[in-house]
């Protein structure tokens, strides 16, 4: 639960109950719900009362200021019937952070002392606002966090999570990812099937991201099967049906698996994009092998000076529906002309044309082993397409790596 009418409004975004949920999946913890709520009292009141009803443990984070809006232990109190307290020590050692910097107490904050009978403090090294731990019946449990990151994510790791675990929080975890390219996530999905996709232990779950289709593989151990045994025996149905789209796993970047191509070859590289708005150079990012990156406009100077005047490959763009075909020359004489001027062993060149809503990009990749062209289509046009043309431009340097390499 995310408490604070500035996220309701728009006005602050969210991170805190990502990480949460982050951490406690990590956990071996089902996450059901996920919410944001205003400061207003009732609002609040009734969403821990909610949450109460359905899980096991609670986890707020905000409304733990001094000001008459923050209503986080107001309403917790009130759903657990209780009354809160000032409590001395906590008391002292907010008068004593006023005292020391030679200023007089705001009796205001006085409510960030406040305790009710079934909850105790959790330290705020960073901060005037301490948590509160919350024991409730038949061992659920709140836990109520600041809202500023800085005071969060040391209080939860450092405090919150230690009492947790101390209470039996946590199960034997194992997760897996795979990153797909060259196929969309309704495609994965139909592939994979419903069965393989509705199970609950382990869950295999899609995902499109920025930079890849992803397919996730999680299971918790049982105490009959192990959670390692349970991904194993769905990675092995999972690779049977898509294993050939398979770039990388775990969160690994275009970047860095281009990257290790490069570094285990001993190469570098150098790239001309024409009408990509340098989407290709965006996505690999400010890194040592990257020695030379342009992006032209097409019949520019700069691009007439790369040593072509042709504005398009010769073959048919309708044949890029088809899948991938052969692209012309005249993009070759780009690839090498980046590598001439960047002093790399490796030159991309790649251009994009719109094609009737979506973007038909050419590649080409020139290495000390191999010349590589290619062209395909990519869904949508402008900067989606251009963000797409890159994506795929990626994979087929990435591919080209690959072979240069067995």
């Amino acid at each position: 639960m995310s408490i604070g009418s500035e996220l309701t409004v728009g006005d602050t975004r969210d991170t805190n109950a990502g990480e949460l949920a982050r951490a406690l999946t990590a956990h071996g913890v089902e996450v059901r719900r996920i919410i944001a709520l205003p400061d207003r009292l009732d609002d609040v009141r009734e969403a821990f009362l909610d949450a109460l009803a359905r899980a096991d443990l609670v986890v707020s984070t905000g409304g733990l200021g001094p000001t008459p809006d923050d209503l986080t232990r107001e309403a917790i109190a009130a759903a657990c019937g209780e009354t809160p307290l000032v409590d001395p020590a906590l008391e002292a050692w907010l008068r004593e952070l006023w005292r020391r910097r030679g200023l007089p107490f705001p009796e205001i904050n006085r409510k960030q002392a406040w305790l009710i009978p079934s909850a105790e403090a959790l330290p705020n090294p960073n901060g005037t606002a301490p948590g509160w731990f919350v024991r409730r019946p038949h061992g659920r449990v709140i836990v109520a966090l600041p809202g500023p990151p800085r005071e969060m994510r040391p209080m939860w790791a450092d405090h919150a999570l230690p009492l947790l675990e101390a209470i039996g929080l946590g199960a034997e975890v194992v997760t897996r990812t795979y990153r797909l390219t060259g196929i969309g996530e309704s495609q994965v999905a139909d592939r994979l099937g419903e069965p393989l996709l509705r199970a609950s232990n382990p869950i295999v779950a899609t995902y499109a991201r920025a930079e890849a289709v992803d397919v996730r593989i999680s299971a918790v151990g049982n105490g009959v099967e192990r959670a390692a045994d349970l991904v194993e025996a769905a990675t092995a149905a999972v690779l049977e049906t898509i294993g050939e789209y398979v770039w990388a796993t775990g969160d690994t970047t275009w970047s860095q698996a281009i990257g290790a191509r490069l570094e285990a070859l001993g190469w570098t590289l150098s790239v001309v994009e024409i009408e990509t708005a340098g989407q290709l150079g965006t996505l690999l990012g400010d890194v040592p092998w990257l020695r030379f990156d342009e992006s032209l406009a097409a019949g520019s100077p700069g691009a007439m000076a790369h040593g072509t005047g042709s504005e398009d490959d010769p073959d048919d763009v309708g044949a890029a529906d088809q899948g991938v075909v052969a692209g012309g020359d005249s993009l070759e004489a780009y690839a090498r002309r980046a590598r001439d001027l960047g002093g790399s062993e490796v030159g991309v060149a790649v251009r994009v044309t719109p094609r009737q809503g979506d973007t038909a990009v050419s590649v080409a990749v020139v290495t000390p082993r191999s010349n590589t062209r290619q062209r395909r289509l990519v869904f949508l046009d402008g900067a989606n397409g251009r963000t797409r043309a890159a994506l795929a431009a990626a994979a087929i340097l990435f591919e080209a790596l690959g072979s240069d390499a067995a």
